[in-house]
């Protein structure tokens, strides 16, 4: 099958009234939408997320966070439905403001600002605002208000971070003063409760121990000897009646052994020792005792009420009973002194785990209490600099300005893609009038519908009044359509709506 371009050519040139129709249609109303719509005019500043003037190493910023999500914050922070409305009356930033509703207001306002971050590794952090208005100077205006709140906001959310950080650790610092003031009153207080049986004393208590045992032994000892003596006194007396050679008593043996001990332990221990001061003291005890003893003795002889009678052995054996009452009234307190010590030595190991659990706890409380005021030292830095403004903080690269002239629409673009779409257009409703036409108009059509095969075929003649005719459809058509569609839209927009709000509405419900 081979393709008729004359035939394809004289279809297209009889039908060249449509596609010229629709062309100049087309070209006409992308022409008046495009010159009806209203001017745009978009503004925009550039932020700089500006590194802390005093480096980490120095004094760490007390407000940490990362620079792109800090910019995330100031963008959901600045875009609250509240800013927007008061933004969008404060300088009428849309179109009949007044009358439209609240939700239509934030809508509009969030699909005229458009924010841009640019973040990455090693590159600087900038934040691109824009915000597109009919009117110019309202365009600026609302971006420099953007950029006057998020340079306050974000001011006042890191000074309050660093005051609220501030605020925290001080009250912590104090916190834990207390809890150290009452645990050091417990520690205190339960030393105090536990004075005999604290395990810093237990060697001197031990030592006492010991020494006490042998005083007791002592004693003891002595008792017998003073208990044997008077038994052997009376054995002599009975068998001679006389008392043999005055015996030297028992506390004057004790004397001489402690005074012969001491010089020794002189010699080893230093004069501050427990041992030497209490056999110092024993030695004091000792030499009272026996010259009371001795002055007892001298009473008696010289008492004139003491009975005449009275022979050498009653006399020996008063002094006798009068040392074992004082050695026995010492072993019961030594007995006594042993027993509390041997009751606080036994309590000394659950003091000392009770003590040990008090100073843990104060030292944990301790250790706690440095952190904090080491954290709270930082904190007070960290807001001195917020404080400053010597932190990290957003600054201003390039201002919003009014612009010259409107950023959209584009009038030749919208007309170029009018006129394109017309042609398109035209040529589209030929071909569909083609593919609809089954009139026989060529001998190629007899031979394929009637399968004959014509000895010759001869045209449909139009007579004048008939090319007349038809021309004249064919221009009025095209002066109605091409006058009539700039028309019905200039009335569209007139009285009853500006073109780019019904485009705008059109595109909302198809939503593109």
């Amino acid at each position: 099958m081979t393709l008729d371009l004359r035939y394809y050519l004289a279809v297209l040139l009889r039908r060249l009234h449509w596609v010229v129709l629709s062309f100049a249609a087309v070209t006409a109303l992308s022409l008046v939408v495009a010159y009806r719509m209203t001017p745009i005019y978009e503004s925009a500043a550039r932020l700089l997320l500006e590194s802390p003037q005093i480096p980490d190493s120095l004094a760490a910023p007390t407000v940490d966070t990362a620079a792109l999500e800090q910019l995330q914050i100031v963008e959901q922070r600045l875009m609250t439905r509240q800013n927007l409305l008061d933004i969008a009356r404060k300088f009428n930033a849309l179109p009949n403001t007044a009358s439209l509703s609240p939700d239509e207001i934030v809508e509009g306002m969030r699909r005229a600002t458009v924010i841009v971050k640019q973040a990455g590794r090693e590159q600087a952090t900038l934040m691109t605002i824009s915000f597109s208005a009919p009117q110019a100077k309202a365009a600026a205006d609302v971006v420099n208000e953007y950029v006057t709140r998020i340079l306050a906001d974000n001011t006042a959310i890191r000074a309050g971070q660093a005051q609220d950080t501030l605020q925290f650790f001080k009250q912590e610092a104090d916190r834990l003063s207390a809890d150290l003031s009452t645990q050091s009153g417990a520690i205190l207080d339960f030393q105090n409760k536990n004075a005999d049986a604290l395990p810093d004393t237990l060697e001197y208590r031990l030592t006492q121990q010991s020494t006490l045992t042998e005083r007791l032994a002592s004693v003891n000892r002595d008792i017998a000897s003073l208990k044997d003596q008077r038994a052997r006194l009376a054995e002599i007396y009975r068998a001679t009646g006389q008392l043999g050679p005055a015996q030297e008593t028992p506390e004057a043996r004790e004397l001489a052994q402690l005074q012969t001990d001491l010089a020794r332990a002189r010699a080893v221990y230093a004069p501050t020792h427990p041992k030497i001061a209490l056999m110092e003291e024993t030695i004091a005890q000792l030499q009272a005792k026996i010259a009371a003893q001795e002055a007892s003795a001298g009473d008696a002889a010289k008492d004139p009420a003491a009975p005449a009678t009275m022979t050498p052995l009653d006399i020996q054996n008063a002094q006798i009973d009068s040392q074992l009452t004082q050695l026995e009234v010492q072993a019961r307190d030594i007995t006594t002194q042993l027993a509390a010590l041997k009751d606080s030595i036994d309590r000394t190991a659950a003091v000392a785990v009770q003590l040990q659990a008090l100073q843990r706890d104060y030292e944990n409380t301790q250790a706690q209490y440095a952190t904090a005021t080491d954290r709270l030292s930082k904190a007070s830095t960290g807001e001195r600099i917020e404080a400053l403004a010597k932190g990290q903080r957003i600054g201003v690269l390039d201002a919003a300005t009014v612009p010259d002239s409107p950023s959209r629409p584009n009038r030749f673009k919208i007309a170029l893609t009018g006129a394109v779409a017309g042609l398109v257009l035209g040529f589209g409703l030929v071909i569909l009038a083609e593919i609809l036409n089954s009139a026989i108009r060529r001998p190629v059509d007899l031979e394929r519908h009637l399968q004959i095969t014509p000895i010759g075929v001869i045209p449909y003649m139009h007579t004048p009044r008939e090319i007349l005719m038809r021309r004249i459809w064919i221009g009025g058509g095209l002066i109605a359509v091409v006058g009539g569609l700039p028309l019905a839209v200039w009335a569209l927009d007139t009285w009853y709506m500006p073109v780019d709000l019904i485009i705008a509405k059109i595109v909302k419900k198809l939503g593109l």
